[in-house]
């Protein structure tokens, strides 16, 4: 609800692609410079209570948005800078959030607990944005972020119920020397590399398609706060859809065929989203690319979980998150800038051609590249 209503806000506000880039990206730039010391903590802390007292900041933050919405207008400058204030904490936070999933499920369900994780927050994406439209129709922006903020309190209500162990072999030396230490185990990690490395071109040149919803709806498809609920509703039914059977398809072919496969269907779909005339088909096109990137991300983090041992796995998700929190805002900025200029259908497609023919050359140059993936690890010794 919060994105649809943010979105559409400042896109409305302001009338720049750019702005729409931006304030999605505020939520993620923090991970960028505060996620390695999230990844850090959460392997020589409580994960549960680290988890819990960021929730609660995040709830605070929620009802301030909301605060300001009951009392006027706010700029753009104003919301960009209270996201940007609850990406901080939730770049402490969601490494711990992540290095949770493998104490509560046996290593051969990893796989499709993770992808059912990214399906239950594709399924708020698919419930929230629907109710976003009707709230923000009927009511006001005020009243979509007021909800957004009572939806926190479930999750808090959760984690008080959750009893879990201390990490094992949690590291006595201080943080940077951890975050060190997990960022040489990926450098030494062939899987690891290539895994983070295809996650960076994707997040880079895929991802901006999220955070420039609104501006296709808005002034691309001339179809307002209906149309972009409708293209975020649309991508989460498609990933949640992809996200229940990612883990038996996992289980079957393993993740990093489900991956290569996710890849090769994402660059088509996301040109055919860039070109629809329509919203009908423009929601058809954006169902696919939604289940492609979920497909992809559930891989990208399921061969993190496998390949990095227990007393190291925060810091090594805080390297994927790393990416995600400088890539995905890097991407969605330089984007929407770009749609300002050229168009966003035409901005959209050359992100889809650039994508395909990395997959094209990569397998040309280097076949195989991939097999790393599927490599035993060799685990370093417990500190």
């Amino acid at each position: 609800m919060e994105t649809v209503a943010i979105g559409v806000y400042v896109t409305d506000l302001t009338g720049k692609a750019a702005w729409t880039g931006a304030v999605a990206a505020a939520g993620f730039v923090p991970t960028a410079v505060l996620g390695p010391i999230g990844g850090a903590l959460a392997d020589r802390w409580e994960r549960r209570k680290i988890l819990l007292t960021t929730t609660c900041i995040q709830t605070a933050l929620a009802s301030l948005l909301t605060t300001l919405f009951v009392i006027g207008r706010p700029a753009a400058l104003t919301v960009t800078l209270v996201v940007l204030a609850g990406g901080v904490a939730q770049s402490i936070g969601f490494p711990s959030y992540q290095a949770l999933l493998p104490d509560l499920v046996p290593t051969e369900d990893l796989a499709g607990a993770i992808a059912l994780s990214s399906a239950q927050w594709n399924l708020g994406r698919v419930i929230g944005p629907a109710l976003a439209g009707v709230v923000i129709g009927l009511g006001s922006y005020a009243w979509a972020l007021g909800i957004n903020s009572l939806s926190f309190l479930a999750v808090v209500m959760v984690l008080l119920t959750l009893r879990l162990p201390m990490p094992s072999g949690a590291p006595t030396g201080s943080i940077f020397s951890s975050i060190k230490e997990g960022v040489r185990f990926v450098r030494q990690d062939q899987g690891l590399r290539i895994n983070m490395m295809t996650m960076a071109l994707t997040t880079f040149v895929a991802a901006p398609f999220i955070a420039l919803v609104p501006a296709m709806a808005l002034k691309v498809l001339h179809a307002g706060a209906f149309g972009t609920s409708v293209l975020v509703t649309a991508q989460g039914i498609g990933a949640v859809a992809v996200g229940l059977s990612v883990g038996p398809l996992a289980a079957r072919l393993g993740a990093r065929r489900v991956l290569v496969t996710a890849l090769s269907v994402l660059a088509p779909a996301l040109a055919l989203y860039a070109y629809a005339p329509a919203l009908p088909l423009s929601a058809l096109a954006i169902f696919f690319v939604g289940g492609a990137y979920l497909a992809a991300i559930a891989s990208f983090t399921t061969i993190a979980q496998v390949r990095a041992p227990g007393h190291m796995r925060g810091r090594v998700l805080s390297v994927n998150n790393v990416l995600l929190g400088s890539l995905y805002p890097l991407g969605s900025v330089v984007q929407g800038a770009l749609s300002d200029s050229i168009g966003l259908r035409n901005t959209t497609a050359i992100a889809a051609a650039v994508l395909g023919g990395a997959i094209v050359l990569t397998r040309v140059v280097r076949p195989g590249v991939t097999a790393a993936i599927d490599a035993p690890v060799v685990v370093p010794a417990t500190p």
